[in-house]
C-alpha cells in the first residue's frame, strides 16, 4: 500500500481540510474551491450537485487525487496526498480508488472479462478468475463475459464499468455523471446497483451529478456554489433536490442567507 494511514480520520474515507484550488493568473484568478472542509464517511453514498461552474469537477479531481489543491489537505483512506509524488499518487489511485465515467471508457477491442480485469493488470497483478466472475455476477453480467463493449447496451456497458471500478476492492468509488448517457430505465438499474453496493458490501461512493432523480438514491446530497459547500439534504427525494437546486440559482445574490440556512456540518 502507498502512504501511511492516519488513524485520526479512520471514519472518513475522504477528508478535505481548508482546501482551495485557484486557477488563472494574478489578474484573473478564480477560486474553483474556496476553503472546503468536509469528511465523507465510509460505507456511504454521497451525491454532489451544484450550478454550472460551482466547482463540482474540481472537487472530484482533488478528492480523488487527480489534481492537487492550491492549498489545504486531502486525506484519502487516511493517507495525506500532499507529500506524495506522482508515481505514488498513481499507485494509490490504482489500489484504493475506483472511477465510473459518463462515457464508460471501456476498451472496445477487449472482452467484458478483460475490461473488468484491466485495473489489476495495470497494477501488475494477474486477475483471479473467481474474483472477476464474482463481480460480474454482482452486476448481472455473468452471461456477457466474452462480449465486446460494442455488443452491449449503454446500461450494460456502464455495469461493466462499475465491475471494473469494484474489482480492486477500492476504499472509495468516484462517479462523474455515471448515468448522464443512459436512458431512464438503464439509469435506474445503474443507480440501484450502486445503492446495493453500499448497503450490502459497505462500499463508499461519491457521485457528481446534475440529475435530482440520480441524487435521490444517495444517503446525502451536498450542494456546491461558488466553490463552497453551502447546503445538504439527508435521504432526500428527487423533488427536494430539485427545489434546493432551484434555490441555489439565487446564490450569487444572497450567498450569506443560503449558507446560514442550510450549512454543511463540519
Amino acid at each position: 500500500m502507498t502512504g501511511t494511514p492516519n488513524p485520526q480520520y479512520g471514519q472518513d474515507v475522504v477528508r478535505l481540510e481548508s482546501v482551495r484550488k485557484v486557477y488563472g493568473g494574478s489578474k484573473n484568478r478564480v477560486a474553483a474551491l474556496d476553503g472546503v472542509t468536509l469528511g465523507l464517511p465510509r460505507g456511504t453514498f454521497t451525491a454532489v450537485m451544484g450550478p454550472s461552474g460551482s466547482g463540482k469537477s474540481t472537487f472530484l479531481h482533488c478528492a480523488a487525487g487527480l489534481d492537487r489543491p492550491t492549498s489545504g489537505t486531502v486525506l484519502l483512506d487516511g493517507v495525506d496526498l500532499s507529500p506524495l509524488k506522482e508515481r505514488e499518487l498513481t499507485k494509490l489511485r490504482r489500489e484504493r480508488v475506483g472511477f465510473i465515467f459518463q462515457a464508460f471508457n471501456l476498451l472496445p477491442a477487449l472482452s467484458v472479462v478483460d475490461n473488468v480485469g484491466l485495473p489489476l493488470r495495470l497494477a501488475g497483478h494477474r486477475p483471479k478468475k473467481a474474483a472477476v466472475e464474482e463481480v460480474l455476477e454482482r452486476v448481472g453480467l455473468a452471461d456477457k463475459r466474452g462480449s465486446r463493449p460494442g455488443e452491449l447496451s449503454g446500461g450494460q456497458q456502464q455495469r461493466v464499468a462499475i465491475a471494473r471500478a469494484l474489482i480492486t476492492k477500492p476504499a472509495v468509488v468516484f462517479g462523474d455523471e455515471p448515468t448522464g448517457a443512459l436512458d431512464t430505465y438503464a439509469a435506474r438499474e445503474v443507480l440501484t446497483l450502486l445503492r446495493e453496493s453500499v448497503r450490502q458490501a459497505g462500499q463508499t461512493i461519491v457521485m457528481v451529478t446534475h440529475d435530482p432523480v440520480a441524487a435521490s438514491h444517495a444517503d446525502r446530497v451536498l450542494f456546491l456554489a461558488d466553490g463552497q459547500f453551502v447546503s445538504h439534504l439527508d435521504r432526500p427525494t428527487a423533488d427536494q433536490v430539485a427545489e434546493r437546486m432551484t434555490s441555489l440559482g439565487a446564490w450569487g445574490q444572497d450567498s450569506a442567507a443560503v449558507r446560514a440556512g442550510h450549512g454543511v456540518p463540519r
